[in-house]
């Protein structure tokens, strides 16, 4: 009988070969990090990224229920987020594959024969286990295993970039509906409005002042303004739909109740712009990308290195009793293979995967600058849009004042019913042009949120 030593000191040395991988190993690039963001105004809070209001639930910071209840239903029911999460646990798997080719190949085979010779009837049995093991001496599958590792984080990072954005998306058709609501409200206010602006005019006509011209004016201007009203409830149900998409529901199963506007924008908390790169997971999967491609370099590495192979029986084969020294079967083999000519094929797929390496970090630092981009254009949206709502207010509470004058000088016949259309023409735009600068700040703050990272970080 063989004795284990010999074995087992194979077995050793060849784990201790193990350890020799080749290729590159990963080092982060660096990447160009702005100190502060241009665009941050005095006054902005700065927060570290564990206790920012992109930390979970983070559309909370909006004060709106029925908003919470909605982005709740995004991770449960969104059917796309459903698909990337089966890529996610599709690449776990391939992990796990790619790690058992680390080890044995051991397969048991039994067996029985009866047989007939010379008229006499024979049993024979078998009871066999076979054993290969392609080893890992230069750390192929090591890396191979590695490149996976990353994919599937990548994988991760790309599944929490599209929660972030379906939260996102999500939010703004909500302000987006918010908006038709307010604006239907406006509409319907202005039509009570203008109700009495005609019977006014009809007064006026009735009393031989004005012309019938007047009360068709005016009659036309009614008309008009419920025509737009009408079609803000178009608007409202294109977005509802769009929520209910969101939320992966059939839209015949999802009514919103009519709301307005929110009036207050929220205090977003930025960070530093360094903390953005563990923020945001779009940052994250280009990282681990380049980590992948990095590891694919020691795989192509690899193929210039000779492969070793060990195999092994061992058993018992022959008639009962089957477990007996005589019935003992044994073979240890080991074989190798070295690639002597290959037409260069090796070296053209070391080169392909160091310029797929060197594309990946590119795209990295694409993405960082991309990022900081779209932190800096919200900051500036809200800082202007303050500004701007500032100013139309005024717009709007001037335009109230004029169509009251003309209106008092129009029944008292010092003015046309042309100016008083006028006034009330341009107060109804101004405040249509409020509500727009209003939703936008609030659209503005969402995305200056997910342009944060959302409630996302790189420990996850």
């Amino acid at each position: 009988m063989m004795k284990p030593q010999p074995l087992a000191t194979l077995c050793g040395a060849a784990l201790l070969l193990q350890a020799c991988t080749v290729g590159p190993d990963y080092i982060r690039p660096d990447v160009a990090t702005p100190v502060k963001f241009k665009e941050a105004p005095k006054g902005w809070k700065i927060a570290k990224p564990a206790n920012g209001p992109g930390r979970g639930d983070w559309w909370r910071i909006y004060n709106d229920p029925l908003l919470d209840q909605l982005l709740a239903q995004v991770a449960i029911n969104n059917q796309n987020l459903k698909a990337y999460e089966a890529a996610y646990r599709e690449a776990l798997a391939v992990v796990r594959e790619a790690r058992s080719s680390l080890f044995p190949t051991v397969t048991a085979e039994p067996g029985i024969t009866r047989a007939r010779s010379s008229g006499a009837t024979t049993t024979t049995q078998t009871a066999e286990a076979n054993g290969s093991w392609d080893i890992d001496l230069w750390g192929k599958v090591s890396r191979q295993v590695e490149s996976d590792k990353a994919s599937a984080e990548a994988s991760a990072a790309e599944l929490a970039d599209l929660m972030l954005s379906a939260q996102a998306e999500l939010v703004v058709d909500y302000f987006e509906l918010r908006y038709q609501d307010s604006l239907a409200r406006l509409l319907n206010t202005t039509v009570i409005a203008y109700e009495r602006s005609l019977k006014i005019t009809q007064n006026q006509y009735e009393a031989g002042i004005v012309s019938r011209s007047d009360v068709i004016t005016a009659q036309t201007q009614l008309a008009s303004t419920r025509a737009s009203a009408i079609a803000a409830r178009q608007s409202r149900a294109q977005y509802e739909h769009a929520i209910a998409l969101l939320i992966g529901k059939a839209p015949s199963e999802l009514t919103i109740p009519a709301g307005v506007l929110a009036r207050t924008i929220p205090d977003i908390p930025i960070t530093v712009p360094s903390s953005v790169l563990e923020r945001r997971p779009d940052i994250a999967e280009a990282e681990r990308k380049m980590q992948q491609e990095n590891a694919l370099i020691g795989v192509a590495i690899a193929a210039y290195y000779p492969t070793i192979s060990l195999s092994a029986v061992a058993g018992y084969s022959g008639t009962s009793p089957l477990v007996s020294a005589g019935n003992l079967v044994w073979s240890l083999a080991a074989s190798g293979s070295q690639t002597l000519i290959d037409g260069g094929s090796r070296s053209a797929s070391v080169d392909e995967a160091k310029a797929a390496y060197d594309q990946s970090v590119a795209n990295y630092r694409q993405t960082v600058l991309t990022a900081f981009q779209d932190v800096e254009d919200e900051l500036s949206n809200l800082r202007i849009l303050k500004r701007q709502a500032t100013a139309q207010a005024e717009a709007v509470r001037l335009a109230r004042q004029g169509v009251m004058i003309t209106l008092n000088e129009y029944q008292a016949g010092t003015s046309a019913y042309t100016a008083v259309v006028t006034a009330q023409a341009t107060a109804l735009s101004d405040e249509e042009t409020a509500l727009e600068v209003q939703e936008n700040r609030l659209v503005a703050s969402a995305n200056l949120i997910k342009a944060l990272g959302g409630g996302w970080n790189i420990s996850q």
